[in-house]
């Protein structure tokens, strides 16, 4: 495990090759090219939601699309991460573009609920799968000089479908056919896969020791655990009963218990090292995903905006988040913890200020600059997490170590979320003011944990 966090950034004169040079061009584009088809089909997806449970009579089963989704993600993420360290990036990367692809199809195709939910289950699979297998790509591929740049590309990927997904996906359901919001994305997929796939084989046969890894089965065994707690989180936070709510309580327990299976020993107490890397994911997530929920709803009701304007409001911290990654590509010589200490300022800040748009009598240019700032924090934060996590991760244990890391990311910001959204139904009609400032105080308390915690990302030398 390397302990030394900067050495191999700060010296120009051995700076390998750029992401965009001839050895590394094809590859690098047809990466961000995967990550961006991911991101539309995810952010884009629930636009078509409304018209799709119609459509194929499934509205009962709503819910179900999305939960289905996220908890195949959890088992995709736990079994790309074992079969990476055991095998390399290249099967794993091949299985989840497959499962990908035949999830979309499975869904753009279905003429019944029960069929379309299963095409999203295999979606989510196939996600966990590709999204393991690619931070594997960079750690095998590139050089670690260009680490930072790459996982700043993943994070601009982002950016696009976040600022033109959900509105060109209402676009085709409206002016075309709902189908073609997953058949249009199986296709690039199709066409991409290729140009990832050969680059990444050969990558992976110039490394062939491979790590002996903890046996599969029981860790799928936790991840189903895991992913069960997930699908049973938000139907039973949203039923605002005390059964609710003892249910929601059962559900966090089961995820507790699966997480201190699956994440490095010590992330829930902030270990020092790749603990608390992971755990810094996962509280910095939370925060500003639990603060753009509610930015929309508070520009609405408090300021007056029309639908359109709130979404031009969340595009303002999509660009700030697309600035903050361009950023941390040019950084390479700072010492990644200052970085990521830097970004996570500018989350507590940028959150802090956002929150100002609870109050109807607050200039709303306060809460969009903040936006802005908290955006540009997570640019700069996000990639830096994943470059330590490379680092910072035991030998042969690349994979695990990626897999916790989104791993906890995902089931946090959902368990943030789904008691965030209880609380907000619950106080919305009656004290509006008051939920708005419980949930985003909530947001701020993480954002500012992980800021404190930050240098514990640092192992004990």
């Amino acid at each position: 495990m390397s302990t030394t966090l900067a050495t191999s950034h700060t010296d120009p004169a051995a700076r390998p090759d750029g992401l965009l040079s001839p050895r590394y061009r094809t590859m690098t584009v047809a990466i961000v090219m995967l990550e961006a088809l991911y991101a539309f089909e995810a952010l884009g997806v629930a636009t078509a939601m409304p018209t799709i449970a119609t459509a194929l009579d499934g509205l009962s089963m709503y819910a179900m699309a999305f939960g289905t989704t996220l908890a195949a993600s959890v088992i995709g993420l736990v079994a790309g991460g074992q079969w990476s360290d055991a095998r390399g990036a290249h099967p794993p990367l091949r299985a989840g573009i497959v499962a990908f692809v035949l999830g979309l199809l499975a869904a753009g195709l279905a003429t019944d609920m029960r069929v379309f939910i299963l095409g999203r289950a295999a979606q989510g699979l196939g996600g966990g799968l590709l999204s393991v297998a690619l931070y594997i790509v960079v750690a095998q591929a590139y050089p670690k000089a260009l680490h930072a740049r790459m996982f700043a590309a993943f994070s601009a990927a982002w950016v696009v479908p976040a600022m033109v997904g959900p509105a060109l996906s209402g676009l085709i359901v409206e002016h075309l056919h709902w189908r073609l919001v997953f058949l249009a994305v199986a296709a690039g997929t199709v066409m991409v896969a290729p140009l990832v796939l050969g680059p990444v084989r050969i990558a992976g046969s110039d490394n062939t020791a491979r790590a002996t890894t903890t046996s599969l089965w029981p860790r799928l065994a936790w991840a189903a655990i895991a992913a069960g707690g997930a699908m049973l989180l938000h139907p039973a936070a949203r039923m605002g009963t005390t059964a609710g709510w003892m249910l929601c309580a059962f559900a966090i327990l089961l995820l507790m218990l699966a997480c201190r299976q699956l994440l490095p020993a010590g992330t829930l107490r902030l270990a020092r090292g790749l603990p608390t890397v992971v755990a810094l994911r996962g509280l910095a997530s939370a925060a500003f995903f639990g603060t753009e929920a509610l930015l929309p709803l508070m520009l609405s009701r408090e300021h007056g905006f029309a639908p359109a304007q709130a979404g031009m409001a969340l595009t303002l911290g999509a660009i700030g988040w697309s600035l903050g990654s361009w950023l941390r590509s040019r950084l390479d010589g700072c010492e990644p913890v200052r970085l990521m200490q830097a970004g996570l300022a500018l989350l507590v800040t940028g959150t802090a200020a956002t929150a100002t748009a609870a109050w109807a009598d607050m200039p709303v240019a306060i809460a969009l600059c903040g936006w802005v700032a908290a955006g540009l924090g997570m640019g700069l934060t996000r990639p830096t997490l994943a470059v330590l996590t490379l680092e910072l991760a035991p030998d042969g244990r690349q994979g695990d170590s990626a897999s916790a890391l989104q791993l906890f990311d995902a089931l946090f910001t959902a368990t943030v979320l789904a008691v965030s959204g209880s609380l907000l139904a619950a106080r919305l009609t009656t004290a509006p003011t008051l939920a708005y400032a419980s949930i985003l105080g909530v947001s701020g308390l993480l954002a500012l944990a992980a800021l404190a915690a930050a240098g514990r990302a640092r192992p004990v030398t």
